[in-house]
């Protein structure tokens, strides 16, 4: 088994994916900060664009794009912005969408309010 690892900043304790036998690429936990900083924005839907963004920027870096999803994880610090997520998230997608879960997580780091984890899948 191949692994092909991919850290935008080596100076954190994990990497950013990690790609398994040119095909299957893990996605660790991914918040929607400003660019370079540990800050959350203050409106939600910034927040959910940073993070989708996030997304397909590591999903990029694989050679890959939000189409190549097989699985998605939401981690949301107050459910109740599911309706509000799900407005922008739709956004990033123009056919089907993934098989995803949204799930109540508590506080998150840097006060964030989503965290994404995921799965793809190349053709």
């Amino acid at each position: 088994m191949s692994r092909e690892y991919f850290s935008a900043d080596p100076s954190r304790p994990f990497a950013d994916a990690v790609l398994v036998d040119g095909r299957t690429l893990y996605i660790s936990g991914r918040i929607g900060l400003f660019a370079g900083t540990t800050k959350v924005p203050e409106t939600m839907e910034e927040e959910a664009h940073l993070v989708m963004q996030d997304l397909q920027q590591v999903l990029a870096i694989a050679g890959m794009s939000l189409d190549d999803l097989v699985s998605l994880q939401v981690f949301a610090s107050d459910v109740s912005l599911w309706e509000r997520f799900n407005a922008v998230y739709r956004g990033y997608f123009k056919g089907q969408l993934p098989p995803r879960a949204f799930l109540g997580s508590g506080t998150l780091l840097f006060g964030a309010r989503f965290e994404l984890q995921g799965i793809a899948v190349k053709d």
